[in-house]
């Protein structure tokens, strides 16, 4: 080959959340502070057909849903997996892999160990082996990042000293300057204000100030995320849970208030929280800055970031309050270890500051983790524990966590509710080990509207892990507690097929942990599972519900599955399709383990041979799983 090699270490991410993303800007920054030169890049901004020019390269990658890749990793991976790529294509070329998963989810890091088999196989060379981060780590990812990081320097600097002039090792206290900030922040005066941007109302108005905000922060929106596909306007908000029983979980309908949206069974709806007023004048002040004041947010590059779709960061003034309540995260969302390396420079008394370069050390992990992961603390609540700390509005746009939207599986057929979605929500609260109250901040928003307030909420809808099944199709659906949610839409939506042509059937297994306080849409399963409805065995369906504290031993979904072994073996023996949802920690492993059971026993075959079974069952498309945490 007779191309140059790049001598630059090149960092490529693939983030779904912005973890991976934080992971390698860290990376980077540490290859900066060795004076190694290095380039950092999101896998989708990068041209896959180079890789044999480069030299070295590290890849920090997330895993996703099920052992999926992100979004922006999906181009890059076809890619790789072309068949006309030999053995040798990668040859020259050294790397390494840093994967960030949860360690509760069946397929663990999955991406980045198939990424790691991968590279090797078409030649590349390992410079260190790859490291697993894992959420359940009491450190989070970065209690393996940061001895994997220090193997890195150590081998890279083994191979190639020049590499790393200042030496595999660095102590962040040895530093006596800052990084630059990534972006730089423009004031305008009023008059330079076009009056329409200035002040204006309806969804509109609305939809222009979330795409200008999100466009302009610096977290990488795609294009298609910054303007909303749609606006709801809330109809009802219906507790389903008893009160005083330890959960609250609401069934809200909206009515679509801009062009209503066509959907499928299965789809997921995307939701941007309002944050709370209070909260947004709390920072305001506690940063001073003037809450009426118009920016606009520049790269510090010259190379102007350019979004997902094509299009630049928008040029027009924004509301500097405005900014803070649609893109930046300042009252959920826990700030990254960097936010307190950054804090460390701008405080001015002294015992703050040791405390935060403390933090912000490899020494103080463990303890920066229960302080601010542990206890969920907020970017406010930690800028008012330092107050000593004045950080330039560049610092904050930079490091606070972005606003996410969050994502509700849809409960709702479009057939049975026309110009209507449905939405089933937990709403999270909890308490911290220091006994301080928190709660989810978008299923505690929507749990306070009020329907006759006519709020506008801006809403994308995205397609889930949950194809929408032909009527022909027989199914099992296995939902416990707000699991059932895509289901209710699923089962609408054969109720109404049913009126006009043979529909296969559907055995649906629900769990909760008592009938009289949490038995979600209990009316409307009884009544399908009654009356020739599609639950009903007239049907050839079934409705099987665990209780799992209504007796002295607990009884959840799996054992309510291999209870009904032989309808479940003979459904499956139809072709049946398998769909899961729920809580990802334990239950879609124990009812894998459930059918593993089944095919086992009814197939009279060894455990290992019903496995294959139900892998080959997964590669067919029949073995759906929606899981969230």
């Amino acid at each position: 080959m007779t191309e140059t090699k790049s001598k630059k270490l090149l960092i490529l991410y693939a983030t779904q959340t912005g973890n991976a993303m934080d992971a390698a800007e860290r990376v980077g920054r540490e290859a900066d502070h060795r004076g190694c030169p290095a380039s950092v890049l999101s896998v989708d901004e990068y041209d896959a057909s180079l890789l044999p020019l480069e030299d070295m390269v590290v890849f920090v990658v997330s895993t996703t849903g099920q052992g999926d890749p992100p979004d922006s990793m999906k181009v890059f991976w076809r890619f790789l997996l072309q068949r006309n790529l030999n053995q040798h294509w990668l040859e020259g070329v050294r790397y390494a892999v840093f994967g960030l998963g949860d360690s509760g989810y069946q397929k663990y890091n999955f991406v980045a160990k198939k990424l790691d088999k991968r590279l090797s196989d078409l030649g590349a060379q390992a410079i260190v082996e790859r490291g697993l981060g894992d959420d359940q780590h009491p450190s989070g990812y970065e209690g393996a990042l940061d001895p994997w990081l220090s193997s890195l320097w150590r081998m890279l600097y083994q191979m190639n000293p020049k590499l790393l002039p200042d030496g595999p090792d660095y102590v962040i206290s040895d530093k006596k300057f800052l990084d630059l900030p990534k972006v730089q922040i423009r004031y305008h005066a009023a008059d330079e204000v076009n009056p329409q941007y200035a002040v204006g109302s309806g969804v509109s108005c609305t939809e222009i100030e979330i795409e200008k905000a999100r466009s302009m922060s610096p977290a990488r929106f795609s294009g298609r995320q910054t303007r909303p596909d749609c606006f709801l306007k809330l109809v009802k908000n219906h507790c389903l849970t008893k009160a005083g029983c330890g959960k609250d979980v609401r069934h809200l309908e909206f009515n679509f208030e801009s062009s209503a949206i066509e959907y499928d069974v299965g789809d997921v709806l995307e939701i941007l929280p309002g944050q709370d007023p209070k909260a947004v004048d709390a920072f305001l002040e506690c940063c001073h800055l003037d809450p009426e004041s118009f920016i606009t947010i520049h790269p510090t590059k010259k190379d102007n970031r350019v979004l997902a779709n094509g299009t630049r960061a928008s040029t027009v003034p924004i509301k500097l309050r405005t900014f803070v309540e649609l893109a930046m995260d300042i009252s959920s969302a826990s700030p990254r270890r960097y936010l307190f390396e950054v804090m460390s420079y701008f405080a001015t008394a002294e015992h703050e500051k040791e405390r935060l370069q403390y933090f912000a050390s490899a020494e103080g992990r463990d303890d920066l983790y229960q302080y601010n992961q542990k206890e969920r603390r907020t970017v406010l609540e930690v800028l008012q524990d330092f107050p000593s700390v004045q950080l330039p509005l560049e610092w904050l746009v930079q490091l606070v966590p972005p606003l996410k939207t969050r994502a509700f599986s849809i409960s709702s057929s479009p057939s049975a509710h026309p110009n209507q979605v449905h939405l089933t929500v937990n709403v999270v609260s909890w308490k911290t080990p220091f006994k301080r109250n928190r709660a989810g901040l978008c299923s505690m928003w929507l749990a306070n509207l009020d329907p006759n307030q006519g709020a506008c909420i801006p809403a994308w809808f995205q397609k889930g892990s949950l194809p929408p099944p032909p009527p022909s199709l027989p199914l099992i659906l296995v939902g416990p507690g707000t699991g059932c949610a895509p289901f209710r839409g699923f089962v609408e939506e054969r109720a109404i097929q049913s009126r006009s042509m043979w529909t296969a059937p559907i055995i649906f297994f629900f769990g909760c942990r008592n009938e009289e306080s949490d038995f979600l849409y209990r009316d409307f399963w009884l009544d399908q599972s009654q009356n020739d409805g599609v639950l009903s065995d007239a049907k050839g369906g079934g409705l099987f519900v665990a209780f799992s504290r209504d007796q002295p031993q607990k009884i959840y979904v799996q054992h309510k599955i291999r209870e009904h072994s032989q309808t479940v073996w003979n459904l499956l023996n139809l072709g049946t399709a398998v769909y899961v949802a729920g809580s990802s920690t334990k239950m879609p492993t124990d009812v894998w383990s459930a059918f593993e059971d089944i095919v086992s026993k009814e197939g009279a075959v060894s455990k290992e041979s019903a496995g294959r079974w139900l892998r080959a069952l997964e590669k067919a498309g029949k073995y759906h799983v929606e899981a969230w945490s």
